[in-house]
């Protein structure tokens, strides 16, 4: 059965580190649930695109451990806390299709981020596998995103938790008008300002190429924000938990268990037909050269006039390959049915 509350055994990855952290910083979600009630009173009035800000996970952090200031232990427990504080309320794991996850992961995403479409993702906080992925010299099992608000400066970030078999690597991106190299760059820049600031050594920190390793990642994210993204069986969708009124005032209740939601089932079949119709379907001539699969590529527009009181909204979608020279390919492109995930 899909898109439902895993029932296996096994708990999944995601939620045994959900439990481990929980287990490290019991108190952690009851405080985190104060912060948010001060939020736009005690505290600035953060994004509602952002569950908590890391300045509220970094107070956390400070007060169970005594501290003024953390080391790099302690810093890596408040990125752990921010990802797993945001994802307990939800649980999405997301499943993609796999012959739609191999033309996902080998999507180029080329000139500036389409940042806008970021602000979309189904949940505060989403998991998604990356089967066959490595990081490094090990298995990239899935990675958690979410968007941070910073507190200091109100800088708008993409968070990425990798989740390798041997250890987590946090990765921030800072969101703006330029490209993926450049908000790789900009994160190194941060790190080694931060690092002087801590007392780091100069040239400790790594400076690896990392936009190439993050391309399919940021690819995967992208699809699950474009308009027609195909998530779940179209019953329902994932989406932002709503408040619940109580004795106590307004209150998150985290989910029970993790729900994984396949995504892009009907796709991935429409375009495993496709492949096979190329693959089988004569040589070709010089007339008509031989059937095969053209590239998908991502396309952006803006919707709404230009000069008017109502606000444009830039969207993103994901073009599927397409099937040249098939003799029945309008049959099979009408049994692409794309479900548009919420907003």
């Amino acid at each position: 059965m899909n898109n439902h509350p895993n029932r296996n055994h096994i708990k999944p990855r995601p939620r045994q580190h959900l439990e481990a952290v929980g287990a490290l910083y019991p108190q952690a979600w009851k405080q985190i649930d104060e912060f948010r009630a001060s939020r736009g009173k005690d505290l600035p009035m953060w994004p509602d695109w952002c569950f908590a800000p890391m300045a509220a996970w970094y107070s956390i952090v400070s007060a169970d451990n005594n501290r003024t200031s953390l080391d790099l232990q302690l810093i890596g427990d408040v990125s752990r806390l921010a990802v797993f504080g945001a994802w307990r309320l939800t649980q999405g794991i997301y499943r993609f299709d796999p012959v739609l996850y191999d033309a996902i992961i080998g999507t180029s995403v080329n000139g500036n981020l389409p940042c806008e479409v970021l602000y979309r993702l189904p949940e505060w906080c989403v998991y998604i596998e990356t089967p066959d992925l490595m990081w490094g010299d090990s298995p990239l099992h899935g990675f958690f995103s979410y968007l941070e608000w910073d507190a200091n400066t109100e800088r708008h970030e993409l968070r990425l938790l990798l989740d390798s078999e041997n250890r987590f690597v946090s990765i921030p991106l800072h969101l703006g008008d330029w490209s993926l190299d450049d908000a790789v760059e900009r994160m190194h820049r941060e790190a080694h300002y931060q690092g002087m600031l801590s007392g780091i050594p100069k040239g400790y920190l790594p400076t690896i190429e990392l936009a190439p390793l993050l391309q399919p990642l940021i690819s995967l994210l992208l699809y699950l924000c474009s308009i027609n993204a195909e998530i779940g069986d179209g019953s329902r969708a994932p989406k932002i938990p709503e408040p619940k009124h109580t004795k106590k005032g307004w209150r998150l209740f985290p989910a029970e268990n993790p729900t994984t939601w396949d995504v892009g089932v009907r796709i991935g079949a429409a375009l495993r037909q496709a492949y096979l119709i190329a693959e089988t379907t004569g040589e070709g001539t010089q007339n008509s050269p031989r059937p095969h699969v053209r590239r998908a590529h991502w396309h952006g527009y803006w919707k709404g006039a230009k000069n008017t009181t109502v606000e444009r909204q830039f969207s993103l979608k994901w073009l599927p390959p397409i099937a040249v020279n098939v003799s029945d390919n309008d049959e099979l492109v009408s049994t692409v049915r794309p479900i548009h995930s919420a907003k």
